[in-house]
């Protein structure tokens, strides 16, 4: 869990990453697809997008008026997908290292001197 400070429109808000936000942020993100793969399923997805925006939002301090809405949400998704690479990075970071340990060196025998 982390707190992030993002300034949208002059004012400074401040989210804490928790699950629950990167899993609605996540979430907010694949309704915007479907809404953009198939515009016809639109108004079924609209409802879902403005409930998952607000239940955003209200994790954010201070409260963000409508006018600042849209750049904040753009904000945190760019935020937790900042996120999501960072951890993607230290994860691929750790298996190399893991990858680098487990590999093992094959020795050449040393050859007896003929005498």
């Amino acid at each position: 869990m982390s707190t992030k400070e993002i300034e949208v429109n002059g004012t400074d808000f401040r989210i804490t990453l928790t699950d629950q936000i990167i899993n609605q942020v996540n979430s907010l993100k694949s309704l915007y697809n479907a809404a953009y793969e198939d515009p016809e399923s639109f108004e079924q997805v609209s409802a879902e997008i403005s409930s998952t925006i607000n239940d955003i939002a209200d994790a954010v301090e201070p409260r963000a008026s409508d006018s600042d809405l849209d750049g904040l949400i753009q904000e945190i998704i760019k935020v937790v997908d900042n996120k999501a690479a960072e951890i993607e990075k230290e994860l691929h970071g750790k298996e190399s290292k893991a990858e680098k340990k487990s590999t093992t060196k094959v020795g050449r025998k040393k050859s007896k001197s003929k005498k």
